[in-house]
């Protein structure tokens, strides 16, 4: 009996602890999970993500609403004559196939004063007869063309207006890869179209320009471009501005990742000369420069591998009057280093005929400084004023060779025709791109000497020149 007692009294007892871990481990002691459906305790769990604010993220809003203002939609209109007829064409369309035809172009600009001057690239109003300014707030002005430069691709434009919203210059050297900046255009007519990007690259050169002193020294961004947003704004995030954006490369025509802008502080030397000479004042090291290479290095037994190499000195330009020499590397310009023809261009493109600087160069492995004073195209040190030394006549523009184009003519005298209107040249089959070096037996170098010998354009006796290809041409005229 007592050991039945004890084996109940012991079941009882397993019974009881049975129950209490039960409850203990059911009610007092549950682990904590975090139920899905449970606001309370899944919140701070996703709190990260949705609640706290992204810090160091960059809000481009304030930028692009003011600088949208700054930003213009250029339309232009260019009448296409053909200059060839076709009878054949004729014969199956009718004479309507070679009568002049209108070409329209767009493209975008930007307002950098409050009294209506505009930047905007060469390319977009070259050779147009008519320019149209649209502003953000949907006004037109027609604007007249105040200067352009091939070379660097700009132009300057003027509307009449007054308080109008403008852009302020930022530094275009101050830029760093990886810095976010924002394009503002009108891609494919689509005003007012903002996008954003990091500065991928300085110092592209890409050969787009087709001058002989083009300056190439291009911002590579990812910002996206299209047609038609061809000068228009890069700012950086304090909306100042830093670039003129004016290319893309594309295997197809449209954005692909990679755009390129022209430096702002190449920019502002541009348009102030436009705007004060009428005339780009262009100072020329008298030098021509490649980048150096590790074969380069290596064939001419340079150990720096940096700066750039001076493939040959212009006979009386201002890098041989200083004493610069063939073989010599260009390591720093003003203070500045130039690794590359690209950096140098640009830190010459600054400068103007008759400045003063300081180049720093390697020879024979060993640094030298030389002081040297820039010169003009023409090999001076004068400021050059549009119409000065160039003009019209015989339905031609001629604008003078520089010392270099001479030397590399081998001629001593010459002008380069630089646009063929109706006229005598035009009937003889002078193009563009023609060099006239002799004019009723008098040698011409500037204007002034072909009026001299045409009297004013009313004498045309003889006339000798080059021809594109470099091939001689000579006309006699019965008198």
């Amino acid at each position: 009996m007592k050991g039945k007692v004890i084996a109940g009294v012991a079941a009882v007892a397993v019974i009881s602890a049975l129950v209490a871990l039960f409850v203990y481990t059911r009610f007092l002691e549950q682990p904590e999970v975090v139920n899905s459906n449970d606001t309370e305790e899944a919140e701070p769990r996703f709190t990260n993500v949705f609640t706290v604010p992204q810090e160091g993220l960059v809000d481009f809003s304030e930028v692009a609403e003011n600088i949208v203002h700054t930003v213009v939609h250029v339309k232009t209109r260019t009448i296409r004559d053909n200059s060839y007829r076709n009878p054949i064409m004729e014969f199956f369309y009718g004479q309507e196939y070679n009568r002049p035809r209108e070409v329209r172009g767009f493209g975008s600009g930007v307002i950098i004063s409050s009294d209506g001057y505009i930047i905007t690239n060469n390319h977009v109003i070259e050779g147009a007869d008519e320019v149209d300014v649209t502003l953000n707030d949907n006004r037109t002005f027609e604007a007249s063309i105040i200067g352009r430069d091939p070379s660097t691709d700009i132009a300057v434009l003027k509307v009449d207006s007054e308080d109008l919203p403008y852009v302020r210059y930022g530094d275009s050297d101050r830029l760093k890869l990886g810095q976010w900046v924002v394009a503002i255009g009108n891609p494919f007519n689509l005003t007012s179209t903002v996008t954003a990007g990091i500065v991928s690259a300085k110092g592209r050169s890409l050969g787009l320009l087709n001058d002989r002193y083009r300056i190439e020294s291009f911002i590579q961004t990812d910002a996206a471009l299209n047609q038609g947003n061809s000068g228009g704004a890069l700012v950086n995030t304090s909306g100042e501005l830093v670039g003129i954006t004016t290319a893309i490369i594309s295997p197809s025509g449209a954005y692909a990742g990679n755009s390129f802008a022209i430096p702002v502080n190449i920019v502002k030397k541009v348009v102030e000369d436009l705007r004060e000479y009428g005339e780009v004042q262009r100072a020329i090291m008298g030098v021509n420069i490649a980048d150096l290479t590790s074969e380069l290095a290596e064939q001419e037994n340079i150990k720096e591998l940096k700066g750039v190499y001076i493939t040959d000195v212009v006979p009386g330009g201002a890098a041989e009057e200083a004493g610069i020499k063939p073989g010599d590397v260009i390591v720093e310009f003003e203070g500045k280093h130039t690794d590359t023809a690209a950096e140098l261009q640009e830190q010459v493109s600054k400068k103007r005929p008759g400045d003063k600087v300081t180049v720093e160069v390697v020879r024979n492995n060993k640094h030298r400084n030389y002081n040297m004073v820039l010169r003009n195209l023409a090999g001076g040190t004068d400021i050059v004023r549009a119409g000065e030394d160039s003009g019209v006549i015989f339905g031609v523009r001629l604008e003078p060779l520089s010392l270099a184009e001479k030397g590399d003519y081998k001629i001593n005298s010459g002008m380069r025709v630089t646009r063929v209107q109706e006229g005598r040249f035009e009937d003889l089959g002078i193009r563009e791109g023609y060099v006239i070096f002799e004019v009723n037996g008098e040698e011409i170098n500037s204007f002034e000497d072909i009026q001299d010998a045409t009297d004013d354009g009313s004498e045309l006796k003889s006339l000798k020149g080059l021809q594109s290809n470099g091939t001689f041409f000579s006309y006699q005229f019965r008198q």
